[in-house]
């Protein structure tokens, strides 16, 4: 190989590996408030019209973001393959700043990684149905499972079957 034709190649790979920018140094967007222009991603239903804690997805190279009326929905989300996979953040309410008669307070929201997840409780939630609930602190996730049931379980640790149990 010639010289030059090596300095050719080594400056087309020094601006191939330039092309993908350092996407690790953006911070995540914050998340948005619910409002009446807030509708669910699959049931299509504004969720200022359900009760329980709600979640929000953000794809990269999109604004706005992807809206939930149930928790199941932000991990089924994250699960099927044909929804997109570079995701910004998730977020989802934090039950552990609920309001005293239990209703998700629409301003506290948490990383969804980081949540604990009371799941297989009594609670019933936005659709009707029973849903996980996430809270930002161990100890009070613990609290609401014993009182309403079911078990706490980290975001990677919620399984599929729970997901998409009917």
């Amino acid at each position: 190989m010639t010289p030059r034709r090596l300095a050719g190649m080594l400056a087309l790979l020094a601006a191939l590996s330039a092309c993908g920018g350092d996407e690790t140094s953006a911070p995540p967007p914050t998340p948005q408030a619910v409002t009446a222009d807030a509708v669910g991603h699959y049931c299509g239903m504004a969720l200022q019209d359900h009760a329980g804690p709600k979640g929000q997805i953000f794809v990269k190279g999109r604004a706005a973001p992807v809206w939930f009326s149930s928790i199941k929905q932000v991990f089924a989300y994250t699960l099927l393959p044909e929804e997109p996979k570079g995701l910004a953040a998730i977020y989802v309410n934090d039950m552990a700043a609920a309001k005293a008669d239990g209703a998700a307070d629409p301003r506290a929201w948490i990383d969804a990684r980081q949540a604990f997840y009371v799941i297989g409780s009594s609670f019933v939630g936005g659709m009707g149905a029973e849903d996980a609930m996430p809270f930002s602190d161990q100890a009070r996730a613990l609290e609401f499972a014993s009182v309403h049931g079911g078990r706490v379980l980290p975001f990677a640790d919620v399984p599929e079957d729970y997901v998409f149990a009917q």
